[in-house]
């Protein structure tokens, strides 16, 4: 992808389980309650979002769909159950202006080891290879993150 073809980016994902909808600012309202459970950060240097308003505005940021630079491209999916309104995580991607892509995804408290983590990076991963040509596309995880760790390695990262 070259130039301000950022088309792609805008495309809503679908597994048989999952809706994968390209995140827009709308959707903090919508995810705002599962982002403040505090065991979600248990691996991460972040913090739950302090409001939805503030979490609004970072979407909005995100909207572009790319850094301030411009040289990396920034893809961010909101993920539904098919065929419902709830919410079971999101899935965010960077791919850098070498062709790397670094995958990132939550998975929410109440959805946790049901699979759904496997079905949205697997679809997200093969995307960003077709759709996008990266290179390579990695993962940064705690090493105490075993969860994480297994995900990884079952999709042959």
């Amino acid at each position: 992808m070259t130039g301000n073809d950022l088309e792609p980016a805008e495309t809503i994902l679908s597994t048989p389980r999952l809706d994968l909808e390209p995140l827009l600012a709308r959707h903090a309202a919508l995810l705002f309650a599962h982002l403040s459970d505090a065991a979600l950060y248990t691996y991460m240097p972040h913090q739950p979002p302090a409001s939805v308003a503030s979490l609004a505005e970072r979407y909005q940021r995100l909207e572009s769909r790319r850094s301030t630079d411009g040289s990396d491209i920034w893809l961010n999916w909101a993920v539904r159950l098919a065929d419902s309104e709830e919410y079971v995580g999101y899935v965010q991607a960077s791919i850098e202006a070498d062709g790397h892509a670094m995958l990132a995804y939550f998975v929410f408290t109440p959805f946790q080891r049901q699979g759904y983590a496997m079905e949205m990076c697997s679809k997200v991963r093969d995307y960003l290879l077709n759709a996008f040509a990266a290179s390579s596309v990695y993962a940064l995880i705690d090493t105490r993150n075993r969860a994480s760790i297994a995900l990884v390695e079952k999709m042959g990262f």
